[in-house]
């Protein structure tokens, strides 16, 4: 069997959830990596066959998207011929998350694209969704990367075919402490609107994980350090809890390692604020902004915060095994008779 596997490439959550799926897959048969986008910050310790520049969000320095930058460094014609040229035909099965340029590919040439994704899970008609509509967001998320079927992932099973999150194998073998700093990751924002808020909390020790700086810098009760996958796992399994955007993977490895979560959702941002929502039902607090006004709420958390517990169980291979035995079909030629396909779960 030849699967495809399409990561989008923006932000650090799907290349992380690849490091535990792309083993599972290269179990199942011969596996060819796919990943568009820039902003990441995480690698992949496997060759990618296609190395694209995609459809990709900027993060900006005021708690939201840069649409500017997002603009300018957009390249339709690109895009187009990388979804023209991509040879999907090749392979047996196309498992994608939330991928454009495969996704779109398999939609013009009228092929199954799986989607394997968080994103589909909060489109889902049962997941929790912001007060505030958003007919604009909501679409985009839709139409970025239309798939065929969909298994998703979520802090909860809000629905059939959604399952808690793939909790990575470097996270679950951590022995969690508490060390009384807290831990920051809000790529949305600078360095210094980072720095202006949190040392208005003068007894927290704050460790910063920065995309805007290649260098640490300390001030006053604030470190302040360049994205590391390491540090960072570090900073978290002994922090006493993690103020982060309202993302996937980083608030479920918080919560999945008992500690304390404060989000911020992005602005303008739809799947975020979705995610704001769920975690809110769930019983984490949110806030809008790193604005004075919310100073009150973060001191709130830090002195009486609580746990919310969750059982993220390792599934993530049963979940991978229901997708194949489900979608993959070989064609098998039989002399004198035209093409005909059959399930073929030899490797599953």
């Amino acid at each position: 069997m030849k699967i495809l596997y399409a990561i989008q490439g923006t932000g650090n959550g799907h290349l992380s959830r690849a490091r535990d799926i792309v083993p599972i897959l290269q179990k199942k048969g011969e596996v060819d990596i796919l990943v568009s986008g820039i902003q990441a910050d995480v690698s992949l310790p496997f060759p990618i066959k296609y190395q694209l520049k995609g459809l990709s969000f900027v993060f900006g320095k005021k708690g939201g998207v840069d649409i500017v930058s997002t603009y300018l460094k957009m390249d339709t014609r690109e895009l187009l011929k990388d979804i023209e040229k991509i040879p999907i035909e090749e392979y047996d099965l196309i498992i994608n998350d939330f991928e454009p340029v495969t996704a779109w590919a398999c939609k013009q040439k009228g092929l199954p694209c799986i989607s394997l994704s968080h994103q589909c899970a909060v489109l889902s008609k049962n997941a929790p969704k912001p007060k505030k509509k958003d007919p604009l967001g909501r679409t985009v998320l839709k139409y970025y990367a239309p798939t065929t079927s969909q298994y998703g992932f979520h802090f909860s099973n809000f629905d059939k075919n959604i399952f808690t999150p793939v909790i990575r194998q470097e996270i679950r073998e951590l022995k969690p402490t508490n060390n009384r700093h807290y831990t920051v990751y809000l790529p949305a924002y600078d360095d210094a609107r980072l720095l202006e808020n949190l040392k208005n909390f003068k007894t927290i020790q704050w460790e910063v994980f920065s995309k805007h700086n290649k260098k640490i810098i300390v001030e006053d009760n604030v470190i302040i350090r360049p994205i590391s996958n390491e540090a960072f796992i570090k900073s978290m399994a002994t922090c006493a809890g993690v103020l982060c955007g309202a993302g996937f993977e980083t608030p479920a490895e918080a919560l999945f390692l008992k500690k304390k979560l404060l989000v911020i959702p992005m602005k303008t941002q739809y799947e975020q604020q979705c995610n704001a929502a769920a975690l809110k039902v769930m019983g984490v607090p949110v806030i809008k902004s790193l604005k004075k006004k919310h100073h009150a709420v973060i001191k709130d958390w830090i002195e009486y915060g609580k746990i919310i517990p969750v059982d993220y169980p390792d599934i993530t291979e049963q979940i991978i095994n229901t997708l194949i035995t489900s979608h993959y079909r070989k064609k098998i030629y039989v002399p004198d008779f035209k093409w005909e396909e059959s399930s073929h779960l030899a490797r599953v």
